[in-house]
């Protein structure tokens, strides 16, 4: 009896054993499939540029979509693009020669390679001097060709579709890929039907894109703060709508908070470290895994773009024009642009530009936002918890790459900025990346303009190109004068 016990006693104990190292073998599986991290390839860090343009902050973890299924969306959903080059392209995504994802978009292995984006996805400018070259890219640039609402629409419908389904997206994989056959069940039975959920669960949060009386923002534009107030306050939708211009964000060490100067197009953030952070929060969709590492992310950017420099205009500069322009930039624009108003609020009254931007934020979701990222154990001094009803009085820097103009993008070139209203165009099309060296901006209209671009409607929501006028009693000659030297900022 004694010898009897003493076996099953045994035998459970070796069962218990094999039990347990299965159990560690299946974490252990768990973990490296779907947890594990690597760190991305050497080129991604080598400089300072290439690490705006790909370096990871983070957004693959939560935000990311997996590598192999973003590659294939195209593929077996095109109707689904704007109209244009096929691919990715067809949203007007700055990419570089050579480089296996557009600027913006990070490729980092978290279990399996997944795709997520960082601030370069907004904040990278390109422009040719003439049609027949190749872009030059503008690191830090306000990223005016990039169609953002279509590429969050495409991703929501492609997930929406039938034909999202494993036997479909592994048959195009299978194409490109020879996966091994444990990640092609893991493909077809986890991650495939788990990233069609996560979008699906996006649709929600990005209701008001599909709107009817919404129009669309168009390349070049956002909805900031509804993006904000959905995504991270997660509020019921309202009835606001303001997309705006996407900024650039060089030189951010211009902004003195000491001086009173706020940062974002109404002044609804403190500083530019706070900017930064929320946009990061923003890219990653949830609190940061590892909140010393976000941290220095941001304190990473907020130096590098802290002493980034504007770019200098690439095309030649007529000296005596540009000081007579000079002159006149005096007496007509440093008083808002170059002057203790700099970097402050202008009452939209007296401005009179379109108010649909003001509408989209107030003091309430700013306290409110305030409150999710204190939970998250982050510290900046956030956004300002007032009524605010102004927008800022920008510097000039790099003014002639920040085209179309006003902070919705409503007036194509600086040339049409000092006409009257009833003057300025009333449609054009933005996303072009020919710069108009007569008019200072991109150009706008013709073939070209109209098959790459999106078209703008100033009678449209959002789109009117009211307010701002100055200069416009100018004789054409000194008009003239005026933007040779707005080409020196």
């Amino acid at each position: 009896m004694t010898r009897t016990k003493s076996m099953r006693g045994g035998a459970l104990s070796v069962l218990l054993t094999l039990l347990l190292i299965g159990a560690a073998l299946l974490a252990f599986v768990g973990w490296y499939k779907f947890f594990r991290e690597e760190p991305q390839p050497a080129w991604a860090f080598a400089t300072p540029e290439m690490r705006f343009k790909y370096g990871s902050i983070g957004a693959e973890q939560a935000a990311g979509i997996p590598y192999w299924i973003f590659y294939v969306l195209p593929r077996l959903f095109p109707e689904k693009l704007p109209p244009g080059p096929g691919g990715y392209v067809a949203l007007g995504v700055p990419w570089e020669q050579g480089q296996e994802l557009p600027v913006g978009f990070t490729k980092k292995t978290i279990g399996f390679p997944r795709v997520g984006n960082n601030c370069a996805v907004c904040h990278t400018a390109t422009y040719r001097t003439k049609p027949d070259e190749n872009p030059t890219f503008v690191t830090a640039g306000p990223g005016h060709t990039t169609d953002v609402e279509a590429f969050f629409r495409f991703l929501i419908d492609c997930a929406k579709d039938s034909r999202f389904n494993a036997d479909n997206l592994m048959a195009e994989i299978n194409l490109v890929t020879d996966l091994s056959w444990f990640d092609k069940l893991l493909y077809r039975f986890l991650i495939i039907p788990f990233t069609q959920r996560a979008l699906l669960d996006r649709e929600v949060q990005f209701a008001w894109i599909y709107r009817p009386d919404f129009p669309e923002w168009g390349r070049g534009r956002d909805d900031a703060m509804n993006l904000t107030k959905y995504f991270m306050i997660k509020v019921p939708m309202d009835d606001s709508f303001g997309p705006t211009d996407m900024p650039s964000v060089w030189n951010l060490n211009k902004y003195k908070p000491e001086q009173g100067m706020f940062l974002n197009l109404a002044g609804d953030s403190h500083d530019a470290y706070s900017v930064i952070m929320d946009s990061a929060l923003g890219l990653l969709g949830a609190p940061p895994k590892r909140p010393q590492e976000f941290v220095a992310q941001v304190e990473w950017l907020h130096e590098y773009l802290g002493a980034l420099p504007a770019p200098s205009y690439p095309l030649p500069i007529v000296a005596e024009a540009a000081a007579r322009g000079h002159a006149l930039f005096g007496q007509h624009c440093a008083s808002c642009h170059a002057s203790a108003r700099t970097g402050t609020r202008i009452p939209a009254a007296e401005v009179g530009t379109d108010r649909g931007r003001l509408g989209t934020w107030n003091k309430e979701a700013a306290m409110a936002a305030n409150k999710v990222v204190r939970k998250m154990g982050l510290e900046r001094k956030g956004l300002v918890e007032e009524s605010i009803d102004g927008y800022i009085a920008a510097f000039l820097d790099g003014i002639w790459l920040r085209g179309p103009y006003l902070h919705n993008g409503s007036v194509p070139t600086l040339r049409d900025l000092l006409e009257p209203v009833a003057a300025r165009p009333k449609l054009f099309y933005r996303g072009y990346d020919v710069l108009d060296a007569e008019k200072v901006g991109f150009v706008g209209t013709g073939p070209e303009a109209e098959r790459v671009g999106t078209r703008f409607d100033v009678g449209q929501r959002g789109n009117s190109n009211y307010g701002h006028e100055y200069g416009v009693d100018l004789s054409t000659a000194e008009k003239q004068d005026l933007l040779e030297y707005l080409k020196t900022l």
